[in-house]
């Protein structure tokens, strides 16, 4: 209560917003979702502000208790001077990856997607990306394994969202996502080559989190309070059908898609899911998921629910008149059929509901995919000359969609991206060229850092087709597959993890390119050279120190360092002693001393592990002294040895490209 006093003015506001909706209140207490005697507790809570929510990266060897709630709201934390130490730990954290803050319902849906390491994953609508990121980490719970065989296709209508899709993926430099820019209602099908010959992708796994009308999100998104009508569930349910229709087309036999939204509107949520079972005619059904996060407090899904226009509420269909039928559809009502309806089992369906756990309301539904699609299943129309051929050339068309794409023979590899000729979409995007095996860059990177035989260079990729290369990325193989295949296909706004930097003079010293600390994790089980094992003591002499002489390591980092030629070295430690978790650095070893090339946000977290004070007040100073007494400024603008090369705002961005795309709006649940 006293950090939400009106007298401080960092927590002015709340009382000037006024959060009444008479319709709202009325249509809700009509359709009967909120439990008898609880409606006045359900309005209380949708007018509290959310509490402040966050969620540790899973696969960072970090405890089980993965989330955390406080009491607080995000207004409360970022504005209290109580609390400055707090935000900017919150902030420097999720800069680097190590937290999301994330709403907590908004967590839900990848957990009931039962996701393994072997995925191909689709976020349909994947923006602002928080979701995203837990699908990322999902695939990465073995830290083990560089390269999972799985992927996640992260996708978003509009194009500027799509680049903060870029920014939440950039911060897990993962090799195995790919952000793509589409209207996800008709998102293009992909193919992969196997055994030389291209077939259909089909996911594993699909997340479905529609753009929607939002009325989960009253206690964070104000404006929903003035901005709520009946319509707009009315405007939204054919689009939110669409896209739901279009993911379980390219879901997978087996697969498992999650469908779910921050709206609590049987519209938008029961009416799109039964619409989508009764299209399916069997080939879904609505998964049993009530015993898979049993902490979390749910309502059942309904199968009875009215359609309302301003002062007239509908029951059925037959009901509403001729002159409405262009708003009110029929996939919008309950089924008429009583038996087909219970068959849809749609009290498998979740709701949360804000005042059970103090968070914001929200729906989901799994759903499993038993059978192709009825509309799936009609064989091809063949040509006659194709058929004639076909068992000379064995060549054969499968019908996926809209699109009927021809099988390569065996012996016909995949071909790479071809360059761009023309606009695509009203857009030409920087290419995304993989390198050969026996392209010239490779050769000096491989015998510099004495890189394993099995490392991957098929999967390194840069941005440019001419002149010289200055970043080197690096995806997956299965990814790779993809965009070898789809060039054409899809608008790639990004994908690949930076893995070498050029150096503007490391040529003399053999390599003209240094480590990337985003890739490090990618590349350290490849590296056999370029090593130094370093101590706590070392890490912090390193990390708070601008450019310490060799003398300043210990005895042990000290001699290695002494025995490597000048250059990009790897930095790692692994003791039993705390912290417990290995830590891999990039440094740099020049004439007579050495230094980390790590950003500054996770120069701040391995500080914090070793227990460096790294609080700045709000003029720019350290709340602590530092070791070593300096400050490494901002932006890697540091004194430079030996050819190093200072890391420009550019650098630190990922493989990115220029497009314009379509605009689709959508309320998020997990908005920063």
């Amino acid at each position: 209560n006293r950090l939400r006093g009106r007298g401080n003015t960092w927590g002015a506001g709340y009382a000037d917003i006024v959060k009444e909706n008479q319709l709202f209140e009325d249509y809700y207490k009509e359709l009967g979702l909120v439990p008898e005697g609880e409606f006045e507790q359900f309005m209380d809570a949708m007018r509290e502000p959310l509490p402040a929510t966050i969620r540790i990266t899973g696969y960072k060897r970090y405890p089980d208790e993965l989330a955390w709630q406080t009491n607080m709201s995000r207004k409360i934390i970022r504005k209290s001077p109580l609390l400055e130490k707090f935000h900017q730990f919150l902030v420097s954290e999720t800069e680097s990856g190590n937290i999301s803050r994330q709403e907590a319902v908004s967590m839900i849906p990848p957990l009931l997607m039962k996701i393994e390491s072997h995925h191909k994953i689709l976020d349909m609508c994947a923006a602002p990306g928080s979701k995203t990121a837990q699908l990322i980490e999902m695939l990465h719970a073995d830290m083990d394994v560089p390269f999972p065989e799985g992927f996640v296709i992260a996708n978003d209508v509009d194009n500027k969202r799509c680049y903060l899709l870029v920014h939440q993926a950039k911060r897990l430099n993962s090799p195995c996502i790919m952000v793509i820019n589409h209207d996800a209602s008709i998102i293009p099908s992909l193919q992969v080559a196997t055994d030389g010959w291209r077939e259909a992708l089909f996911y594993d796994r699909i997340l479905c989190d529609v753009p929607c009308s939002g009325d989960g999100t009253m206690r964070k998104n104000i404006d929903v309070w003035k901005k709520w009508t009946t319509a707009n569930s009315l405007h939204l349910h054919g689009l939110q059908l669409r896209i739901a229709i279009r993911g379980v087309e390219q879901l997978a036999v087996g697969g498992r898609m999650v469908y779910s939204t921050c709206s609590l509107n049987p519209i938008e949520d029961e009416a799109v899911i039964a619409a989508l079972l009764e299209k399916s005619e069997g080939a879904l059904e609505l998964a049993d998921c009530s015993a898979d996060l049993p902490g979390l407090k749910t309502m059942p899904g309904v199968s009875s629910w009215k359609v309302t226009r301003p002062g007239q509420w509908f029951n059925d269909f037959s009901e509403v008149p001729s002159s409405r039928h262009t708003q009110i559809r029929p996939t919008m009502f309950p089924h008429t059929d009583k038996d087909k309806l219970a068959s849809f089992h749609l009290d498998r369906c979740m709701r949360v509901l804000p005042h059970h756990q103090n968070t914001g309301g929200f729906f989901l539904a799994a759903l499993v995919k038993t059978a192709p699609m009825p509309w799936n299943k009609r064989a091809p129309k063949v040509n006659t000359h194709l058929s004639s051929l076909a068992s000379r050339v064995r060549a054969m068309l499968v019908c996926v969609s809209h699109v009927c794409v021809s099988h390569l023979t065996p012996s016909a590899p995949p071909r790479p991206p071809p360059h761009k000729r023309k606009k695509m979409f009203g857009f030409k995007e920087d290419p995304f060229v993989f390198l050969s095996e026996d392209d010239p860059v490779l050769a000096p990177i491989q015998s510099f850092y004495d890189l394993s035989p099995n490392f991957p260079k098929l999967n390194v990729l840069t941005r440019s087709h001419e002149g010289k290369k200055r970043h080197l990325y690096m995806v997956s193989k299965e990814l790779r597959n993809v965009m070898l295949n789809n060039s054409e296909r899809m608008k790639v706004i990004n994908t690949g993890v930076k893995v070498w930097s050029r150096n503007s003079d490391g040529e003399q010293f053999g390599c003209a390119f240094r480590l990337a600390q985003e890739g490090i994790y990618t590349l350290y089980p490849y590296i056999r050279s370029r090593m130094v094992t370093v101590s706590v003591e070392d890490i912090k002499v390193l990390l708070t120190q601008e450019n310490p002489f060799l003398s300043k390591l210990q005895s042990k980092a000290h001699a290695q360092a002494k025995s490597l030629g000048m250059g990009s070295i790897v930095l790692r430690y692994q003791e039993p002693l705390e912290p417990q978790c290995p830590i891999e650095l990039c440094g740099w070893r020049g004439k007579t001393s050495i230094r980390a090339f790590v950003p500054r946000n996770e120069r701040f977290h391995y500080l914090r592990m070793l227990g460096v004070e790294v609080f700045r007040d709000k003029s720019g100073q350290r709340g602590a002294p530092r070791e070593g007494g300096e400050e490494p400024k901002e932006g890697g603008e540091e004194p430079r040895e030996g050819g190093e090369e200072v890391e420009t705002k550019e650098d630190t961005e990922m493989a990115s490209g220029d497009i314009v795309g379509d605009s689709e709006g959508k309320m998020e649940s997990d908005q920063p």
